[in-house]
């Protein structure tokens, strides 16, 4: 058992040499700790942040642009409304003015079409008188021609009632010719 004891004992010192706290071990490893955050921050954060700062720089140029950009597009957006509404207005003047010279046009024609109507029927009833005069007339000439010869028939021969009948059929059948 003095064995045992012997060999917990041991163990129990290196168990306490490893909890135990050297002064010059635990100087040495903070002044290490040190050493390795300024080396980490020159050599690692000092590059990460300036390569950030260089994105963020941008980033902001970018947007910075972007927003000059959308400027311009509202700007030329808003040209382009107002020459539109403006196209839009000049195209009605050019469709009311067109309809209003094309309505002028067709009350034109319209007027000039009834005078030409006018002059027609007036040259039409004129033409029907005149036609309807020498018709007349041509008819007094037959009748006037027909009457003459009857009146010799019955100058050259007495008539009897046959004879009287005979001659009013003959002159109506000629005039109805």
């Amino acid at each position: 058992m003095n064995m045992a004891l012997i060999a917990l004992t041991a163990d129990a010192a290196k168990t306490q040499d490893l909890v135990t706290l050297v002064p010059w071990t635990f100087i040495i490893q903070i002044i290490n700790l040190f050493i390795q955050v300024y080396l980490i921050k020159k050599f690692l954060f000092k590059p990460i942040n300036e390569i950030l700062e260089k994105r963020k720089n941008l980033a902001d140029k970018v947007i910075r642009e972007a927003r000059q950009a959308q400027e311009e597009a509202d700007s030329l957006k808003s040209q382009y409304e107002n020459s539109l509404t403006s196209a839009h207005a000049q195209a009605a003047s050019i469709v009311s003015e067109a309809q209003k010279q094309a309505q002028d046009k067709a009350d034109l024609l319209v007027k000039e079409a009834e005078q030409q109507a006018a002059s027609i029927k007036a040259k039409a009833t004129a033409d029907i008188e005149q036609e309807k005069k020498k018709a007349v007339n041509e008819a007094k000439d037959e009748i006037g021609s027909l009457a003459m010869e009857i009146a010799g028939k019955v100058v050259e021969k007495e008539i009897n009632e046959a004879d009287h009948r005979k001659l009013i059929d003959d002159f109506i059948t000629k005039v109805g010719a």
